[in-house]
Order: structure tokens, then sequence, then C-alpha cells
């Protein structure tokens, strides 16, 4: 092996290692932060989830304000994954039953990454304010601009698009945000892959026939 490639290997494994400590922060950031909110958190609980001391986890995200938004940030990018996904060329009846499906699906498989999301929206989103007003805002009205399409084209029944987005939205996390009210009505959860199958089946119907699609 050559001397630099000696080099290029050490440094290549430093920064993997680097890459993996900020995302086991963040994992534990998250985790607490949805737990105990911004104020009830402390750097010193998310150092020791995660696996550091204070002074390493300071090397990743000067404050803990900075930690939060990039917490807050790793989750919208979550969440809006499945809608980046919504395309103008796809059969609608088949494109909103695969968003709903993954929506439910990110409601099951990351209900914390939800809950504070929803804890920061209803505090008035202080630290998030900016993402939802610039990016946020574009990508919904870039979505609304498909379903415009979509009903121009006589292809799903006339509809204010904002408001199926945010109605789809309000369905599939509320299985996140009120599992424990939704396990103590029903005495069940997402886990449960019939539960799960149920709900989701459900949130078709409801959107689907509200636009005119079977």
């Amino acid at each position: 092996m050559s001397t630099a490639s000696r080099t290029r290997a050490p440094a290549r494994r430093l920064r993997r290692d680097g890459a993996l400590r900020r995302e086991a922060v963040l994992d534990a950031g998250l985790e607490v932060f949805s737990t105990l909110g911004l104020y009830g958190a402390s750097l010193d609980q998310i150092a020791e989830r995660a696996g550091l001391s204070k002074t390493n986890l300071l090397y990743y995200f000067p404050s803990k304000d900075e930690l939060y938004v990039a917490v807050l940030r790793r989750v919208l990018d979550v969440w809006l994954d499945p809608l980046l996904a919504l395309d103008a060329g796809s059969e609608p009846a088949d494109a909103l039953r695969g968003y709903i499906r993954s929506k439910v699906a990110l409601s099951r498989d990351a209900p914390q990454a939800s809950r504070l999301f929803c804890l920061e929206i209803v505090q008035g989103a202080p630290l998030l304010r900016a993402e939802l007003a610039g990016p946020l805002r574009t990508l919904v009205e870039a979505k609304a601009q498909i379903l415009r399409g979509w009903v121009a084209q006589g292809r799903i029944a006339p509809h204010d698009p904002q408001h199926l987005i945010f109605s789809i939205w309000a369905i599939t996390q509320h299985y996140a945000d009120f599992a424990t009210q939704v396990d103590a009505i029903t005495g069940r959860s997402l886990a449960d892959p019939d539960f799960f199958e149920a709900t989701v089946a459900s949130t078709q119907r409801l959107v689907l026939a509200g636009l005119g699609l079977t």
C-alpha cells in the first residue's frame, strides 16, 4: 500500500466515525427532545444517551438550540420524503394510495419524530418557522400544482389541494401523536399488522372516495 493510500484510509475512518457520532447525537436528541421538549431536555442527558461526553457533543453541535433545530430538520426531511415521490405522471389513485401507506408507515416506525414535530408546531414553531415558510411551503405548492393538474385533466374531483394534503397529514399522523389515545380506545396500535392494514385501507377509502376515485 502506498503512503498516500495509508494516509487516506485513517482520514476516511475519521470521517465515517464522525458521521456515526453525529447521527448518534441526533438520534439521542430526538429521543430526549420528544419526551421532555426543548426546555426540559439537557445536553448532559443527550450526551449520556448518545454515549459521548458533553464536550464531544458540543464539537458537533455548539448549543442545545442548534442541536434541536438539526433534529427537527432531519425529522422534516423524513416526514416529507413520501410527498417528494408524488409525481405528475403517476396514476392518481395509485399515487395517493402509496402516499397514504407511506405516511401511516412513518407513524408506525417513527412516532417520536412526529410527536416532536407536533410539539414544535403547537408552540408556534419558534425555531422552525423559516423552514416552514420556505422549503416546506415551496414543496407543498409544487405538489398542490400536480393535484390541480389532475383536476384540470378530469382525473380527480375538484378540491382544494392544500386542504387535501393537510387532511392526509392530520389523519395519518394522529396515529403517532395520539397513539396513547388510539390504544386506550381500541386496545391496538400500528405495531399490530392487521390494525396497520385496516388503518391504511380506511384512510385510503376516505381520501379516494372524496376525490371520486375507487
